[in-house]
């Protein structure tokens, strides 16, 4: 392994199943090498009637390498894992399938072209939209992957080469495709349709500004939420605390409520009560100006207010936050740390002290089971890594002792 052995133990304090209380939080050696799933952990935490085994299961590693990159759950509770950059940032065309039933991961065909900051859409018939990226050149191009033969299929060209966009299913079932950086380093206001019945795209309605690194939010009544993001680069940068909205009845982009700070690089998650919650992302200095601060946008009043600071400042975790069946959101990327947020209590609650090394445009997908797989993503030098876990939920009839095996958690 490329890196040092690092220090993680996780007791979870939410899950889907039990509500959950105060959990005291330590740090334990994980071990070097898994040939399968080997439980890092494991805690039995008092709960308000019963309680609850938490755990976080070291799986088999990734075969190859990869950070911004797309993981997409199939109808058949598998992930599909797509393109991405390894060591090097040199994209990738291959792909690879997590099989939750077996616990491995399996090679699929592989793409017709290399892609990283891609998107991946899963569509309405069970197959997967893969669109533009960056390869050296920004990309037109689509192709289509089919579980049912795991070959990828090229598809119509976008209008707009285009890499660092959204992409998002409409309630109608096309996709919206938005922003995004293009040709000569440009920076992209347009936005495109793509229907999957023709396997052809049209342009809609322009974004309001130019943006990358934005996030977009299917709302309860069919429209779409774009906050934040920036154009520009280093000294020209521009990062907005602007939003709008995406009519997907007439295709137009209207300005809605501004945010409580200007965000680039965050995330956007939608609440069970149809608010969104806004995390993290940073300002001007990337890195060292990363947030630990959120906010909610309600629809029906068109307002951000602020939510809470997060325990830890998060940044290049757009898609990492998750939605939990109990209401709550679970953060995890974009930090060494995981915590949740209770929306109805306005509450963080800290999960552990460390997950390891922190990760940048890693994955995080939630299964069938309920469970969390979270895979890839880039830490230190930018060095991307294979390395994946499953946070695991279960009933636990009797305290269970706490075990421990090592493995190395490469950045």
């Amino acid at each position: 392994m490329k890196h040092p052995t690092q220090l993680l133990k996780i007791f979870l304090i939410t899950s889907w199943l039990f509500a959950c209380t105060n959990i005291p939080t330590s740090v334990q050696p994980i071990p070097t090498e898994v040939a399968s799933p080997t439980i890092a952990s494991t805690s039995t935490l008092p709960q308000s009637d019963s309680s609850i085994q938490m755990m976080i299961i070291a799986m088999p590693q990734m075969h190859k390498d990869r950070a911004a990159h797309t993981a997409t759950r199939l109808s058949n509770g598998t992930v599909l894992f797509v393109g991405g950059f390894t060591n090097g940032e040199q994209a990738l065309n291959s792909a690879e399938i997590f099989d939750p039933e077996t616990n491995s991961f399996l090679p699929t065909g592989a793409m017709s072209v290399t892609r990283q900051s891609h998107t991946a859409t899963l569509l309405p018939d069970g197959k997967v939209l893969i669109a533009g990226g960056f390869n050296g050149d920004y990309l037109k191009s689509t192709e289509v992957y089919d579980p049912a033969t795991g070959l990828f299929t090229p598809s119509g060209e976008m209008k707009i080469a285009r890499s660092g966009h959204i992409a998002i299913m409409l309630n109608n079932g096309k996709v919206l495709i938005a922003g995004g950086t293009g040709e000569g380093w440009t920076f992209l206001e347009s936005a495109e349709l793509y229907d999957p019945e023709a396997g052809a795209f049209s342009l809609t309605g322009s974004m309001t500004v130019p943006r990358e690194s934005h996030t977009a939010t299917l709302l309860p009544n069919g429209n779409v939420l774009i906050t934040g993001g920036h154009q520009g680069r280093r000294t020209n940068i521009v990062i907005y605390d602007s939003a709008e909205l995406y009519d997907s009845v007439t295709g137009i982009f209207s300005e809605t409520g501004k945010m409580t700070a200007k965000r680039q690089k965050h995330d956007a998650t939608l609440l069970v009560d149809g608010r969104v919650f806004v995390s993290g992302g940073s300002d001007e200095r990337d890195s060292e100006g990363a947030y630990r601060s959120t906010e909610i946008y309600d629809p029906n009043f068109a307002t951000f207010t602020s939510a809470g600071e997060m325990y830890a400042a998060r940044y290049k975790h757009t898609g990492t936050s998750l939605l939990l069946k109990n209401g709550q959101i679970f953060l995890i990327g974009g930090a060494n740390t995981a915590e949740v947020f209770d929306p109805q209590r306005g509450k963080f609650s800290k999960i552990t002290e460390s997950v390891g090394a922190t990760r940048l445009f890693a994955t995080t997908t939630l299964l069938l089971d309920g469970s969390v797989l979270y895979a890839g993503g880039y830490g230190a030098n930018i060095t991307s890594n294979t390395t994946t876990w499953i946070l695991k939920f279960a009933p636990a009839p009797a305290p269970v002792t706490q075990t421990v095996s090592p493995q190395d958690n490469k950045q």
